[in-house]
């Protein structure tokens, strides 16, 4: 008898023990890029928010207000939080080794959340989960280059100097228009991928250059306020000028359905899930290839309406 009640007794404990094991919760630190870049990061922020809570995880969030010194300060409280791992949007591409490093001191592992980073040491950090965005701004300039002809003056709107997406989408849209001599490039300045900033720099740009008949925008954002200042300068955009951007949020389907906007390739803000996924992979051992690519699509006028109902951002 006694023998039989320390079998149940043991097996209870392996059942109770595997329970707590199943049931294990994890802290995890965010550090956002922050700032006012608009509905693209805010979906962002909102979706790793949701994934957080369905998960059960402990989130200890930081934005990050467009400055790297600030992310790196939140990678150090992380890790005197001993939190059990990280994400990281990182604000810039360079400047992440000694952090990096400190973290893998840590044995925190760090997931790089839709920006990846330029270092000599890879095993500083798990993966990247972004979009491949020399093929978005490939996509987009290819539309463009249909679109006119072969022959168009651009205005470009960059996204915040430094930062992996606007260099990227600045390479591909280079690199496609590189092979028609009439697709020409005549203002290109930042706008911080924001729709002020955006405004700002188009309402230069028209003041400058009257030749203009193309907009590329490497966010949303900045698309918006570049079709704020083409009305304002009297201009009709969509028509008189061909506007296209980068993100796809609700707002850019919206212009399209309205004729204010021409095209958008999208990147999906949606990484929370994915991104909690991995890195909760990595802290049990598991390992990932260096990028995990997410997949986007193209949208013009012609799709944008039967579109629109389904866009999640």
């Amino acid at each position: 008898m006694k023998r039989k009640l320390a079998f149940f007794v043991a097996l209870a404990l392996c059942f109770f023990v595997a329970l707590g094991a199943s049931a294990k919760t994890y802290t995890i630190g965010f550090a956002q890029t922050g700032g006012n870049e608009g509905a693209w990061r805010d979906a962002e922020t909102a979706s790793v928010n949701a994934a957080a809570a369905d998960m059960g995880i402990t989130l200890k969030f930081v934005d990050g207000q467009e400055k790297q010194e600030n992310q790196i300060a939140a990678l150090r409280s992380f890790i005197a939080q001993k939190v059990d791992g990280i994400l990281l949007a990182p604000v810039v591409a360079t400047g992440w080794d000694d952090i990096l490093q400190e973290c893998k001191d840590a044995k925190i592992p760090v997931v790089l959340l839709d920006r990846g980073i330029e270092t000599s040491d890879d095993s500083l950090y798990v993966c990247k989960i972004t979009s491949d965005f020399v093929t978005e701004g490939r996509r987009v300039a290819t539309w463009l280059t249909v679109k006119m002809g072969g022959k168009a003056n651009i205005a470009e709107l960059q996204g915040t100097p430094g930062a992996d997406p606007a260099i990227m989408r600045q390479k591909g849209f280079a690199e496609v228009i590189a092979d028609f001599p009439g697709m020409k490039i005549v203002k290109s300045q930042t706008g911080n991928f924001n729709a002020a900033d955006g405004k700002q720099v188009m309402e230069a740009f028209l003041k400058a250059d009257k030749t203009i008949n193309a907009v590329y925008a490497h966010n949303d954002d900045m698309a918006q306020g570049a079709i704020q200042a083409i009305q304002e300068a009297g201009k009709k955009p969509g028509k008189d000028i061909i506007v296209v951007s980068i993100d796809g949020t609700k707002q850019a389907f919206t212009s399209m359905v309205a004729g204010t906007q021409n095209a958008v390739c999208e990147c999906n803000p949606l990484l929370g899930k994915i991104g909690f996924e991995t890195l909760i992979g990595a802290i049990n051992g598991k390992t990932y290839p260096k990028w995990v690519v997410q997949l986007d699509g193209l949208y013009d006028q012609n799709t944008a309406k039967s579109a629109l109902p389904t866009r999640k951002y």
